[in-house]
């Protein structure tokens, strides 16, 4: 493993999406100051994408909307397919992802500790949870029925695997702690090289993705769960492989090139950015165009699956029929979707 960093040329470009991305990560407070209801909101559709989208960057055949049903029925814990067992698996890592990245310290332990939980529900995985490659995972082509066209990318031997990743957790420790290189760069090159390691026999791509979230909200960028970095990686997905090969396939060299990855990485992550920047400002001009009876209506309906008249009453205190009043306009506008008929009426915020 090559972290040889001189050869990492920060140019016009690399300065700008940084700071374009940090502007973002310093206005956070400011720009996402919505209701917890509308919050709480944003990250759910944005935690549903992701799982969706990476779990299918893998092969996984299962849509957002599968994604959605089957997480509203984990409790039951009964994956009929290993897509479904990658899904539920995915949901929980990134759950205790959530609720613990800044207690969870990045070293070799807690790496497999998320690898294990990642795969706790995938029945084919279990031989091999949370422990490093025994066997080598070379990285393979295949063609659309399956059959291999050859190997792509040689990752680390299992015997290499260890010191691999010691060295690597070290260089990111160091390399932070010292401020040696912008947060953002280290995450990137950990990645890079983390997939070029290829630690595990299997589940490295999702477990990479789950790591770069960890280490974005570790080093400050809070925003990160309530938009989709992995739907975006997924919407560019032959960039994102071809950028990889690109820099991983110079990395025993004196020389890396650090670039292609690079500026896939922090492209993506600008992306990112957009897309919640679009979200909050539809947030914000909604706020700011509808009568208050019609935002505590849309805030109510986000907090939950569906809701009634008589709900909406008792939480509002507001007439009946101007309760109707606002429903009627929210569902005219496209905000709400009315289903059911009579009493058997509920309405839902649109998907």
């Amino acid at each position: 493993m090559n972290m040889d960093i001189e050869s990492l040329k920060i140019t016009p470009e690399i300065l700008s999406l940084i700071a374009e991305i940090d502007e973002f990560k310093g206005a956070w407070r400011a720009l996402g100051q919505l209701a917890p209801e509308q919050l709480s909101a944003l990250k759910q559709v944005a935690t549903i994408e992701s799982i969706g989208s990476s779990t299918r960057i893998e092969g996984s055949k299962l849509s957002d909307k599968e994604v959605e049903k089957l997480l509203s029925n984990l409790s039951i814990q009964q994956f009929s397919t290993r897509d479904e067992q990658e899904v539920a698996g995915y949901s929980g890592v990134m759950t205790l992802i959530f609720q613990n990245y800044d207690i969870i310290p990045l070293s070799e332990s807690y790496i497999q500790q998320l690898h294990a939980e990642l795969l706790q529900y995938s029945e084919k995985d279990e031989w091999h949870r949370g422990r490093y490659k025994k066997s080598p995972n070379h990285v393979e082509a295949f063609s659309p029925d399956g059959k291999s066209l050859g190997i792509v990318f040689e990752t680390a031997s299992p015997f290499e695997t260890p010191l691999r990743m010691e060295k690597l957790i070290s260089w990111v420790t160091e390399t932070y702690s010292e401020k040696k290189l912008h947060p953002l760069l280290i995450t990137s090159i950990f990645v890079v090289e983390f997939l070029a390691i290829h630690p595990f026999q299997d589940g490295n791509g999702r477990l990479s993705r789950v790591l770069t979230t960890y280490l974005l909200l570790k080093y400050g960028y809070a925003y990160v769960p309530y938009s989709s970095l992995e739907a975006v990686i997924e919407q560019s997905k032959e960039g994102y492989y071809l950028s990889l090969r690109q820099t991983q396939g110079t990395l025993k060299s004196e020389n890396p090139n650090w670039q292609p990855w690079i500026l896939f990485f922090l492209r993506a992550l600008q992306r990112h950015k957009q897309r919640l920047e679009v979200k909050l400002e539809r947030e914000k001009l909604l706020m700011g165009q509808l009568p208050e009876l019609s935002v505590q209506i849309l805030e109510l309906a986000k907090s939950r699956d569906r809701i009634t008249v008589k709900e909406i009453v008792a939480f509002t205190n507001a007439n009946r029929n101007t309760v109707k009043k606002h429903l009627e306009s929210l569902v005219e506008k496209n905000y709400l979707r009315q289903e059911g008929e009579g009493k058997g009426t509920w309405y839902a915020t649109k998907a």
